[in-house]
């Protein structure tokens, strides 16, 4: 029954299904917490998001050092171990401070700027341990499938807020995300290995330490030309959804009065997202990415932002504005969730190990969040200037096209460097 949704070898089902698991309890760890984040960005206001935009990206240059130690040092995971754990208890510290009544305003800034970089991490190095375990091919066959596990996460995540939030209050909320958080790292511990890995593969993952230098993430990209176009694509891809975040704050502060109401309308927001993302996961991302290529699956969602962007930008005040946002925000982050991401995923199976975890972590943590800083004061530099949120959007157009032909070269990149690529050992 399952070889009728995915293209899966007998061999490969177990990690497949793990990878689920593993998916499926991250973000649900991390789409508890989301609606909650949001809500305290939009009550803040959208002149306060550059601040802590800029706090966010102070935290990674931090964090990010510290990771690269923590690879070169421990096995894979092992070190992904203590990565969830840090964050687990973290949690833990926010329900203490907030039952100690902590300043609000200060707790809540610093729960956004953590909250900014705990999604990045945990997800980033989900990815970076998948694509460890399967090749290139296996990966074009599976990874749709296994995001499955990350999307059902987000809708089960996003409805225990939603109707949790008010009889449980967001505290309580907190232990939720810990608990599953803790499952995931318990998935990681016991995962088991892909077919066609091969025994000097395996000993790797499962007994070395990655090694090298601690910020090879950083020079292995600069060097790289192919790891700079990925670099490029997830800028492009940040600077889109930071204006379509600020016109979050802007639209849905102006439609709804009450917090309650917010949360409730961006959680229900989330749930839409994720229903259409599993939709595409389940029965579209594995077959589109081998029926037609990376270069279209990468081009699909750049495309629905030229589109997108261009109707936010025609959109009057009021509710044609929140429709348009609505639509925008749930088809881009569906398109996203359901086949850009997957499909960008794919990109790093062809590089190095060591750059699996260091490039790509750096990547997708300090590269997207330089992008949302870039973004973000961009967007107020912009506003002081007297243009609103429809001029920006228009502006936003011309990068999306941009971001669309990088997503096509990219696929090409990945073509040739996969024919390039030694035949796996045997298992």
């Amino acid at each position: 029954m399952l070889r009728r949704l995915v293209d899966v070898e007998p061999g490969e089902v177990a990690p497949m299904i793990f990878g689920c698991l593993y998916f499926f309890f991250t973000l649900a760890s991390y789409f508890v917490l989301r609606p909650i984040r949001d809500e305290l960005a939009v009550a803040a206001g959208a002149r306060t998001l550059p601040w802590l935009f800029t706090g966010t990206l102070a935290a990674m240059l931090l964090a990010s050092p510290i990771f690269s130690a923590l690879v070169v040092r421990f096995r894979a995971k092992r070190f992904i171990g203590i990565t969830y754990q840090f964050f687990a208890a973290n949690l833990v510290v926010f329900f203490l401070a907030s039952r100690l009544g902590v300043d609000a305003t200060v707790a809540g800034r610093t729960f956004f700027v953590w909250t900014s970089v705990f999604n990045l991490f945990v997800v980033s190095v989900f990815w970076a341990f998948m694509a460890d375990t399967f090749r290139s091919d296996q990966a074009k066959r599976l990874f749709g499938f296994i995001a499955v596990g990350g999307t059902l996460g987000s809708i089960t995540g996003s409805a225990l807020t939603a109707f949790l939030a008010r009889s449980l209050g967001t505290a309580n909320l907190l232990l939720i995300s810990v608990a599953l958080l803790e499952v995931a790292a318990f998935l990681v511990a016991i995962f088991p290995v892909a077919p066609g890995a091969g025994r000097v593969a395996l000993d790797e993952r499962e007994r070395r330490a990655i090694g090298g230098s601690v910020w090879a993430g950083i020079t292995h990209v600069a060097c790289s030309r192919y790891l700079l176009g990925i670099a490029g694509f997830l800028f492009l891809y940040t600077l889109g959804g930071t204006v379509l975040y600020f016109a979050q704050t802007e639209i849905v502060g102006a439609s709804f009065a009450t917090r309650e109401a917010r949360t409730e309308m961006l959680a229900r927001m989330e749930l839409a997202t994720q229903a259409l993302t599993v939709v595409m996961q389940v029965f579209l991302t594995g077959r589109i990415i081998r029926a037609v290529g990376l270069s279209v699956a990468l081009a699909f969602m750049p495309a629905v932002s030229v589109v997108g962007f261009a109707g936010l930008g025609a959109a009057a005040g009021g509710v044609p504005a929140l429709t348009a946002f609505v639509l925008l925000s749930v088809c881009r982050r569906a398109t996203n969730f359901g086949l850009t991401n997957p499909a960008m995923e794919v990109l790093f199976t062809v590089v190095s190990r060591e750059d699996k975890y260091k490039a790509k972590t750096f990547i997708e943590t300090f590269v997207y969040r330089a992008g949302d800083q870039l973004a973000a004061w961009g967007y107020a530099g912009l506003a002081a200037l007297g243009l609103g949120l429809s001029a920006i959007a228009w502006l936003t157009v011309p990068l999306s096209a941009l971001f669309l032909a990088l997503g096509l070269w990219l696929g090409a990149e990945h073509r040739a460097r996969a024919r390039e690529a030694p035949a796996p050992p045997s298992a």
